[in-house]
């Protein structure tokens, strides 16, 4: 079974394309545990390191009870909107730091693609999102990280719609509906469709 993850700036679309991806594939999507924990503990922008840290723990049981899930019922592929990368980015911002633990668990577990979303399209604000004139600069760190880990990893802009056209040419071909991607090198650019 696939593992896709959708990593980036905030307000760059990542649920909006986890969930049309998830349907699009008739399989299941990982949530962004920040959200429902931020939401539960009404914390706003008031988090502490050690609430990071069970963010990332949610995130990470989340998505393997996902997976889990999902290789039970013979699905193909799951998506993740965000990853421990999103939380690295997020904690050395934050806190000047990322807790040894994150960095290990983020190394161990690999995706079979990740989709890092640009930032073209118009911010929304929303009570969790902090940074709207920085997301390039974490667009740029996100791309660094990724490049550095010799990720499989492409960059998706345009419109939702394009970059749905683009996430699913993807998929297609990871699913071996087409070329395999991993053959084009140790990552691959954003494609014009």
């Amino acid at each position: 079974m696939l593992r896709v993850a959708l990593t980036g700036p905030e307000s760059t679309g990542k649920t909006t394309l986890s969930r049309q991806l998830a349907a699009h594939y008739g399989t299941l999507w990982v949530p962004e545990y920040a959200r429902q924990y931020l939401d539960e503990h009404h914390i706003g922008f008031d988090y502490t390191l050690a609430d990071v840290e069970r963010i990332a723990r949610g995130q990470l049981a989340a998505e393997d009870a996902a997976v889990a899930e999902a290789a039970a019922r013979g699905l193909p592929v799951v998506f993740c909107d965000t990853e421990l990368l999103v939380i690295k980015v997020w904690t050395e911002h934050a806190f000047g730091q990322c807790p040894d633990w994150i960095l290990t668990e983020m190394q161990r577990r690999r995706y079979d693609l990740i989709l890092l979303l640009g930032t073209d399209i118009p911010w929304e604000p929303d009570p969790q999102r902090e940074h709207p004139h920085l997301r390039q600069h974490f667009y740029e760190l996100y791309r660094t990280e990724l490049t550095d880990q010799l990720s499989n990893f492409a960059e998706l802009s345009g419109s939702a719609a394009h970059r749905l056209e683009q996430a699913c040419f993807l998929v297609d071909e990871l699913l071996g509906r087409g070329a395999d991607p991993l053959q084009r090198g140790p990552h691959f650019e954003q494609l014009p469709l």
